[in-house]
């Protein structure tokens, strides 16, 4: 219990040291440089967040894999997996990089449609941004392996301290009145220290001087067979998670995507500091899939709804009373006259997101990659169509609906799950086991 209370802890640090930061930082930057710049460096970032999830989204895969081999005594096998995983990120993550430098010129044409901001900055930042996207794929596999282990402390370290690094390095250009390319350059040199850390790190749990990228047939097999569901699910994700502030700035320009952006920092914590608070929950479960019984299952899954259902409860709660008034003090009344509007829209489509979590890393453990994301890609392809419609008919407004909608798709990873648990001789005899694991040791 100590050490998944000290995983649970350490994951809620990795995710809150960035909007904790951002309470800090956004203030900074908002004043000095003004909300144009502020908006541009906010779409470079949702522009590296949304590549650098969809170039490193056979990860889950890796930790399930990796978590499964651990708990079937097969350590050997490990060093494998990692090196197909890290030829697949590098494969995924060029492919995507080079998309997002490609797609540069045309996004930096409509970023700076309002002329707040020059189109040659707008241009450099996203081709930083591009670049930084293979950086976070090849980080994500170190950090995956890591979490596979249910060691957290290691790499949560390294992760924060970059991150708290990279928004000191914002503030500190900011005032001095740097632009925006100037501060996604630095996070992109410091990205990449972190990410030689982190498989300097690695080495405690494999050894890294055999980690050369390589497709080993049988970890192909199985990393592609349950991780290009995964990869699907991502997508859908992106498909909506990400995607709206990119569109809206390229829709309205970089100075409307401000107060958005604003309201969306404020009230995304609720999801992910669940989803990371409960990270730990996902390689605990994967490891002991193929040898609990049911009624274990069962009981393991209802105990982190109900933490799942009790972080969500008091965090809504607590920004739907002060949030109005804190973000007024945080951004100024300018900006936040536009983002406390949608801020209750967006609190609650965040806090039915976060409610989603415990079923999401069920599901996945459980070796249900592709019912999560045919739900995933299915529901977020039709409330892209939904967020087209209502960015262009009713702007702000119209996207804060669309993440309440957003939210509530998401819980609809709990029918299946209950059918799988369901306490009936159908489904106690047929728990998923990943076929990869039940075959002998690798030769």
């Amino acid at each position: 219990m100590k050490r998944h209370l000290t995983n649970a802890l350490h994951g809620v640090l990795d995710y809150a040291s960035y909007p904790l930061g951002m309470i800090v930082v956004a203030p900074i930057v908002l004043r000095r440089l003004g909300a144009a710049e502020y908006g541009l460096w906010m779409v470079a970032t949702a522009v590296v967040s949304a590549g650098g999830i969809l170039a490193s989204g056979f990860s889950d895969a890796g930790i399930q894999r990796v978590a499964g081999l651990r708990g079937a005594d097969r350590p050997n096998q490990i060093a494998h997996t990692v090196r197909t995983l890290l030829a697949i990120n590098l494969i995924l993550g060029s492919v995507v990089a080079l998309a997002t430098w490609l797609a540069s010129p045309y996004m930096a044409r409509h970023l700076a449609v309002s002329h707040t901001v020059p189109l040659s900055e707008c241009l450099a930042s996203l081709h930083i941004a591009s670049v930084m996207i293979l950086i976070r794929a090849i980080e994500a596999v170190s950090v995956s392996t890591q979490r596979a282990f249910e060691a957290y402390r290691g790499t949560v370290q390294i992760s924060t301290a970059i991150r708290i690094l990279t928004l000191a390095s914002a503030a500190l250009l900011a005032t001095l009145r740097m632009k925006t390319e100037s501060i996604m350059l630095a996070t992109a040199v410091l990205f990449t220290i972190g990410t030689c850390l982190q498989f300097l790190h690695l080495r405690k749990f494999i050894d890294i001087s055999s980690l050369w990228p390589s497709f080993q047939p049988q970890e192909t097999h199985a990393l592609l067979g349950s991780g290009i569901f995964l990869w699907l699910q991502t997508l859908g994700s992106i498909l909506f998670r990400q995607l709206d502030r990119i569109l809206l700035g390229i829709s309205l320009g970089a100075a409307a995507v401000a107060p958005y952006s604003l309201a969306i920092q404020f009230a995304e914590p609720l999801f992910g500091l669940t989803a990371s608070g409960l990270g730990f929950f996902f390689p605990y479960l994967s490891s002991r899939a193929s040898t609990s019984s049911p009624a274990a299952l069962r009981g393991t899954v209802f105990k982190a709804f109900l933490c799942n259902l009790l972080l969500v409860s008091c965090g809504a709660a607590l920004l739907l009373l002060f949030g109005n008034s804190f973000l007024r003090i945080w951004a100024g009344p300018t900006v936040a006259h536009s983002a406390t509007s949608i801020l209750p829209l967006v609190i609650a489509g965040s806090a039915l997101s976060g409610l989603s979590v415990t079923g999401t890393y069920a599901m996945q453990a459980l070796g249900l990659f592709r019912i999560v994301a045919y739900i995933s890609l299915g529901s977020r392809s039709g409330l892209l169509l939904l967020m087209l419609y209502m960015l262009h008919h009713h702007g702000l407004h119209g996207l804060a609906i669309t993440r309440i909608c957003y939210g509530a798709a998401s819980l609809l990873v709990y029918l299946p799950l209950m059918r799988q648990l369901a306490p009936t001789p159908t489904t106690m005899t047929s728990m998923p086991i990943a076929p990869e694991l039940q075959e002998g040791p690798s030769r």
